[in-house]
């Protein structure tokens, strides 16, 4: 089963706690703190594997998590980094964040990388929250949260050429005539469901990748068919052979079938008819199809259209090597085109402004508890230990320093009244 598109789950992993701990040591009176840093959690991390073609693997699993990294000992021992979770993507996937849309990578290389969520770093012991003031600190940090997201997926086959045509134009034919392709053939429309891929290679020593496509029909824009969905595999391709039939007995007009192709390449995305394209007669070996092909030319010249045509025929091999070294000598004279904002992301980096959100906002409940929420307080509570009498004070001037105590009397707090953050409940004293 070919699947192209796929949505998926991602959860990075959490950093280890740090250690509330002292160095107690024979004839070491007043050791002092010796808690260890936690270690920073797992990052989950997409990788090209060019033996995949598909995103299959992620049909019946859609949800990714690293392991978290281990908790600070005593000692002053750090915990163990936790290892990093790959997952592995074929060749052309594109990579959006979810919710944004935003395009977050483009991977095309064997073995290209890239960090879809980072693991959270390590929170600190108490070796580091020693001074002058207070020398034995029972202070230390939980790990940072690992970030989590949705992912969508997308697969473009990386092709040199692209085939498009009505169907039963015998693209599948061809495909399986200049390559070692074995794909479907059969005399009914749409027999190709997905997209094939077969590698062309001349007695020259040439080579490229040849793309069959699904068959478009009238309305393929707007559906019908089996819609332009796959059409996102043109994108990534430098040659289009345009396939029409010259086949009488089925009653198509060739002219009327290539103008309606080029609409709905047009509709999808104009820059596609951009590409070089070479128009393909087929089935030439057809009673009726020189008249047909003659008739065809006439049409063209009417309207300037100059692209240059070649007749074929995939059963007797007619014209079909000259054919692919024409397609040949295009690829090399044609550069790669850049695909819109997957360019952008690979050159620079555009940074748009956001206005900064508040760090935090306070509701009241319908039990008349003070609720606090914002992603800065939310992950300051949860690197927050409040096992020990230090770490909470610590906790409450971090509130103070942000004006939480001043806006909760604003919002008609007053002492014994309930105040939460996440999953935490405390009374507000004054």
């Amino acid at each position: 089963m070919f699947v192209d598109q796929v949505k998926i789950d991602v959860k990075a992993g959490k950093g280890g706690d740090g250690a509330v701990a002292f160095r107690r040591e024979k004839f070491v009176p007043l050791g002092g703190p010796a808690g260890g840093d936690g270690g920073h959690g797992g990052s989950v991390i997409l990788v090209v594997d060019e033996g995949l073609r598909t995103l299959m693997d992620f049909r019946y699993r859609h949800h990714f998590k690293a392991n978290s990294g281990g908790n600070g000992q005593n000692k002053q021992m750090y915990g163990h980094g936790a290892e990093d979770t790959f997952v592995q993507v074929p060749p052309g996937t594109t990579v959006r964040d979810a919710d944004t849309n935003e395009l977050l990578g483009d991977l095309t290389e064997d073995g290209q990388q890239l960090v879809i969520a980072k693991g959270g770093r390590g929170g600190r012991g108490n070796m580091h929250f020693a001074n002058a003031r207070n020398s034995a600190p029972e202070v230390a940090e939980n790990g940072e949260p690992g970030e989590e997201r949705s992912i969508q997926l997308e697969l473009k086959v990386l092709a040199d050429v692209g085939l498009v045509g009505f169907p039963s134009v015998g693209k599948s034919t061809l495909l399986s005539v200049v390559t070692s392709a074995k794909p479907k053939i059969a005399s009914y429309q749409f027999t190709t469901l997905v997209p094939n891929l077969g590698m062309v290679q001349l007695d020259d020593g040439r080579d490229f990748v040849l793309a069959d496509l699904p068959g478009l029909i009238e309305g393929a824009s707007d559906g019908v068919g089996l819609g332009i969905q796959f059409l996102r595999h043109v994108e990534r391709t430098r040659v289009v052979l345009h396939l029409v039939e010259m086949d009488e007995q089925t009653g198509r007009n060739p002219f009327e079938d290539y103008q309606q192709i080029n609409h709905e390449l047009e509709s999808y995305d104009a820059k596609i008819l951009e590409r070089p394209q070479i128009i393909v007669a087929t089935k030439m070996d057809l009673p009726g199809s020189t008249e047909l092909l003659a008739e065809f030319k006439q049409k063209l010249a009417a309207i300037g259209d100059t692209h240059e045509i070649f007749e074929i025929s995939s059963i007797t091999h007619q014209g079909v090597q000259p054919l692919m070294n024409k397609t040949a000598d295009l690829l090399a004279a044609t550069p790669e085109f850049p695909m819109g904002d997957v360019e952008e992301v690979q050159t620079h980096k555009r940074y748009q402004y956001q206005a900064e959100e508040p760090a935090f906002s306070i509701e009241q409940d319908e039990y008349g508890t003070f609720v606090i929420s914002g992603e800065k307080i939310e992950k300051r509570f949860k690197m927050s230990n409040l096992d020990h009498q230090d770490g909470v004070m610590r906790f409450a001037r971090q509130l103070r320093s942000m004006g939480i105590d001043a806006a909760l009397r604003e919002a008609g707090a007053h002492n014994g009244d309930l105040v939460a953050i996440d999953n935490f409940t405390f009374e507000f004293v004054e």
